[in-house]
């Protein structure tokens, strides 16, 4: 290992000695003393981390560690953006956790570590070291969503969550140790090369399926979505807002890397099969939610809908469909967290306002939580002017461009249904209360400066990628244009330069 190796994992090593300083400060600490500024340890380390991330730009594309890892703008680009979700999620907590619990220091360093995994799942390219980043972002999350253990919805979710998980990692394991049969390799680059001639095609065949599995149940597309209303239910807001955001952006950045890196000759495989979980998550996720009363439950059955749309902008196969996924990512993320972290202030740690019909009468309580509630959702919808609109734009003229003019119109039609329950929560929200009720019941939490933060550059990002998304995309189309590796062809960057000088073993 050199000084460069490290340059490469600069974010992961930031975020892992946040993580270890968290710990440690938190076991020093009385067990009286507040560990609210823990928080604000995490927030200072994913900060250093995100600006770390941008400077790797500085680096130059390239390799480390014998080809396990490389920087790319394509890796910056969802570094930047795992980071900023994280750094949001964090201000929420700080002002939305309890301030008795003893547990706050596990708390945020479970979500340094499981940033820490994410990020290092998205500049992996050989499968070990994706399989190993992938079970330390999962791990952090699994525990996450049972830490509300005051609640029976709590440790349900998290165990749910865990089986579940824990089958569709198998499903992945599985995959790479038959890619590893085939080509005798599991360096993404070298599998796009050796895939051509492998002689049991096959088990290359069999091996996309199962990587497909575990990757789409990480995503919550259909029909590997069973967990999500559950577990989004029972974990703790500001923990949702993360796990809705962050562990399927680095998901899928990984999805892209096996479909347009690691597998392009098998387009013919894959592509029907994205086009149709797109429909199916488009179409499962928003009749669902038709149907729910529970906020975290519809908002769980829409980030399947989301995940739809999200497919769609690259099952097309055109060649803007890498930039349009992953500018959809951003926009996303910005609009979902947002939306979370407005529910969390209004219906506070223990969620005292579950149900769309809680909400009503909350502009009259307070205005302008009521606004930014709307504001998110509507952004949801795809309404102009929003970070929602653009994404859908590029997303379905990705899919046109591709030829799949079905799916952009099947899209188009989900984006019509999914608007029916969206405005039916602004309404509530904009409605008076009843007769003899009052607005709000629950009084609202106290807002601290840190939330306040979460909630404008959420707010902000929103409506600057629906204003000005030029910006965004362009840094989109560089990490597209990064990722495009031609078929049987290994760019020079791609190998790292010992490996270059190793002889080749004779493959059978």
């Amino acid at each position: 290992m050199n000084t460069t190796d490290s340059l490469r994992i600069l974010p992961e090593i930031i975020l892992t000695i946040t993580g270890v300083l968290l710990m440690l400060v938190d076991a020093t600490l009385h067990p009286g003393f507040t560990r609210r500024p823990l928080g604000w340890l995490a927030a200072i380390g994913t900060t250093i981390a995100l600006w770390a991330s941008l400077w790797q730009l500085s680096l130059g594309t390239g390799t480390a560690f014998f080809g396990a890892v490389e920087t790319t703008p394509f890796t910056v680009f969802f570094h930047v953006l795992i980071c900023g979700i994280v750094l949001v999620a964090i201000l929420i907590a700080l002002d939305s956790l309890p301030q008795n619990s003893h547990h706050q220091g596990e708390y945020f360093a479970l979500i340094v570590f499981g940033a820490m995994g994410m990020c290092l799942l998205t500049s992996a390219i050989e499968l070990l070291v994706v399989f190993i980043a992938l079970e330390i972002s999962s791990i952090s999350t699994y525990i996450l969503a049972g830490y509300r253990k005051h609640s029976a919805q709590g440790p349900e979710s998290a165990i749910k969550y865990f089986l579940l998980g824990s089958f569709a990692t198998a499903f992945l394991l599985y995959g790479i140790a038959l890619i590893f049969g085939a080509t005798g390799t599991t360096q993404i680059y070298e599998v796009a090369q050796r895939v051509p001639g492998a002689q049991n095609h096959s088990m290359v065949v069999m091996a996309l399926m199962l990587m497909m599995v575990g990757m789409l149940f990480k995503v919550s597309a259909a029909p590997f979505h069973l967990w999500t209303p559950d577990v989004y239910e029972g974990a703790p807001s500001p923990v949702v807002a993360l796990l809705s955001t962050a562990p399927k952006a680095a998901v899928f950045a990984l999805l892209l890397r096996v479909t347009y890196e690691m597998l392009p000759g098998l387009r013919s495989y894959w592509e029907p099969l994205l086009w149709a979980v797109a429909v199916g998550s488009m179409t499962i996720g928003n009749l669902a939610a038709l149907r729910q009363q529970n906020v975290k439950r519809m908002l769980a059955y829409s980030s399947i809908a989301h995940a739809g749309y999200l497919l769609a902008a690259f099952a097309g196969l055109a060649p803007n469909g890498i930039a349009a996924a992953a500018f959809y990512t951003a926009a996303y993320a910005a609009m979902n967290v947002g939306v979370f972290a407005v529910v969390t202030v209004a219906s506070g740690y223990d969620d005292h306002l579950p149900l769309i019909r809680d909400f009503r009468g909350l502009i009259y309580r307070s205005p302008l939580l009521a606004i930014l509630l709307i504001f998110f959702l509507i952004s949801l919808v795809g309404i102009p002017f929003t970070g929602g609109f653009f994404g859908k734009f590029y997303a379905f003229t990705a899919a046109v461009g591709g030829g799949a003019i079905a799916l952009a119109i099947i899209g188009l039609l989900n984006s019509g249904i999914a608007a029916a329950y969206y405005l039916r929560l602004a309404f509530a929200a904009a409605q008076p209360p009843a007769d003899g009720e009052e607005p709000a019941r629950v009084a609202l939490p106290q807002v601290g400066v840190a939330i306040i933060a979460a909630i404008a550059f959420a707010a902000g990002t929103t409506l600057w990628l629906g204003i000005a998304p030029n910006q965004i995309l362009r840094a989109a189309e560089m990490a597209a244009h990064t990722l495009q590796v031609p078929t049987g062809e290994i760019p020079a960057s791609a190998i790292d330069q010992q490996q270059l000088n190793q002889p080749q073993q004779p493959h059978p």
